[in-house]
């Protein structure tokens, strides 16, 4: 939103409303250090179920509203009214069973919203170590948590450029094949 819009931030639970807080009085620490500006205090944190926030909600007008909650269906009423005509909602959801659930109230209660796209989000832990040096051209080394715990070896890559990507990917050195793996650095 910049420096300029406004957040409100609806959370049920008192230990999530006090850690989001806490990680906005960080990174507000934070972008002063590197800034002559003191960002503005443009965060309202508000200990409430958005569900029951539809009195809340009467007076205010949103260009986006993100939901990341268990039934965020329950919500779609009450902030539908306040979402400006072409504005945006984005609902995080954990499995294809509440998207499923999502979409059935939209169309049942004939809400004013399109869905349109739903992505899966994937999240892999990696472990970067420096790059060895080696026989080959360049070398770098990135590999899954999982890997590590099988026996850890350096692999040789080929940086390859296309557009503003860098795709690092398994060449043969020494004489060995290697498995084929693809790392895009976007």
């Amino acid at each position: 939103v910049g420096p300029k819009g406004r957040v409100v931030s609806y959370e049920t639970r008192d230990d999530h409303h006090s850690l989001a807080k806490k990680n906005y009085r960080h990174w507000r620490a934070a972008w002063e250090i590197g800034h002559m500006e003191e960002w503005p205090d443009n965060v309202d944190f508000i200990l409430k179920d958005i569900s029951t926030a539809a009195e809340d909600m009467k007076s205010v007008t949103f260009d986006a509203i993100t939901l990341d909650m268990i039934s965020p269906q329950s919500a779609l009423s009450v902030v539908h009214p306040s979402l400006k005509q072409g504005g945006v909602c984005t609902v995080y959801l954990a499995n294809i069973t509440q998207v499923i659930d999502l979409l059935d109230r939209i169309r049942t209660c004939k809400l004013p919203f399109l869905c349109e796209s739903i992505v899966e989000v994937t999240h892999r832990k990696w472990l970067v170590l420096p790059a060895k040096i080696k026989n080959c051209k360049s070398s770098q080394t990135a590999e899954t948590q999982e890997n590590t715990e099988e026996e850890t070896h350096q692999k040789d890559y080929d940086e390859i450029h296309i557009q503003d990507q860098i795709v690092l990917k398994d060449i043969e050195c020494n004489g060995k094949n290697v498995i084929v793996n693809e790392l895009a650095c976007y």
